[in-house]
């Protein structure tokens, strides 16, 4: 969910933090995103299964993720795993991530543009996977269950606050009304995405660029 100067990446729980500045410069690497991404979408990993999704030595990817684990961002699993294979996961919650503000330390500025493009990034890729997946890779009845959806609206800040709560909370209850069903047959993990955010304004909206010349 993107809103003014925030980016909330959300599982299960709706109830979560927001990044300090020490915990948002800890994630502020490409490699640390799509590991906390990858964590997010495929649950419990070890160093060894990450880099063979990744790409990446076992030994990168160990480094990186007690990088994360030092500020909280990830846990080891309780229980799981041996002295030589630890399992890793990501805590369930909403994370807030600050967008580059004026108030920020320029390093706090920097290391939020890198989170919030990288995490962009990544979504934009999921997306384009989605759309251009073969229909024959789509198991039964999950072929037109999907939605990707755009409009445009004319409407004032108070307005848009309000749809924005009300996606916020048709989320929300989604992530209430389904939790823990990971487990459950015939289920998979998707994405949600609810987006709204005003655009550039135009002087004479509805002319050609050729036009205003």
């Amino acid at each position: 969910m993107l809103c003014k100067g925030i980016f909330a990446f959300m599982t299960e729980n709706q109830y979560g933090r927001t990044l300090e500045p020490g915990a948002l410069k800890a994630l502020a690497h490409p490699l640390r995103v799509r590991i906390y991404d990858l964590l997010s979408e495929r649950g419990p990993q070890t160093a060894s299964s990450l880099a063979a999704l990744i790409g990446e030595t076992s030994g990168a990817t160990s480094y990186h993720l007690r990088a994360l684990a030092s500020q909280d961002l990830i846990r080891e699993v309780p229980d799981r795993g041996t002295a030589r294979e630890r399992w890793w996961e990501r805590p369930k919650g909403r994370i807030n991530l600050p967008g580059p503000a004026e108030t920020m330390t320029p390093s706090s500025r920097a290391a939020a543009q890198i989170v919030t493009a990288e995490f962009l990034r990544l979504r934009h890729r999921a997306l384009m996977d989605y759309i251009n997946r073969p229909d024959s890779e789509q198991p039964d009845g999950w072929r037109d269950a999907g939605l990707v959806m755009t409009t445009m609206l004319d409407i004032t800040p108070e307005q848009m606050a309000e749809v924005k709560q009300q996606l916020s909370d048709v989320v929300d209850a989604a992530i209430q009304r389904y939790a823990g069903q990971e487990s459950q047959p015939g289920t998979r993990r998707v994405t949600l995405r609810a987006e709204i955010f005003d655009l550039p304004a135009a002087e004479h909206r509805g002319t050609t660029d050729k036009e205003q010349s």
